[in-house]
C-alpha cells in the first residue's frame, strides 16, 4: 500500500470513528436530558430530541419495561452502544 493510500484510509478510519462519536454522544444527551427533565421547548433540547429519536428509531420500542425512563436508557442506549462499536470496528479496518 502506497503512502498515499495508507493516509486516506487512515482519514477514512478516523472519519468514521469520528462520525460514530458524535451520533453517540447526542444519544447520550437525549438520555440525559431526559433523565433530568430538560425544558423540551428549549430549542437545543428540542434539537436534541429530534436527532436522538432519528438515530435510534430503529431501537427505541425494542424494550417494553413498565418505566418510561428504563424505555428511553435501554432504547437510546442500545443505539449509541451499537454506533460507537460500529463506528470503531470500521476505523480500525479502515486504518489496516
Amino acid at each position: 500500500m502506497s503512502p498515499r493510500t495508507r493516509r486516506s484510509a487512515t482519514r477514512a478510519g478516523s472519519i468514521f470513528a469520528i462520525v460514530a462519536d458524535i451520533m453517540a454522544l447526542i444519544l447520550g444527551l437525549w438520555i440525559l436530558f431526559y433523565l433530568l427533565d430538560a425544558d423540551r421547548a428549549n430549542g437545543f433540547v428540542e434539537f436534541v430530541h429530534d436527532a436522538a429519536t432519528w438515530l435510534a428509531g430503529w431501537s427505541y420500542d425494542l424494550f417494553t419495561f413498565d418505566e418510561q425512563w428504563a424505555r428511553v436508557v435501554a432504547g437510546y442506549g442500545l443505539a449509541a452502544v451499537v454506533y460507537l462499536f460500529v463506528g470503531h470496528a470500521l476505523s480500525r479496518v479502515g486504518r489496516g
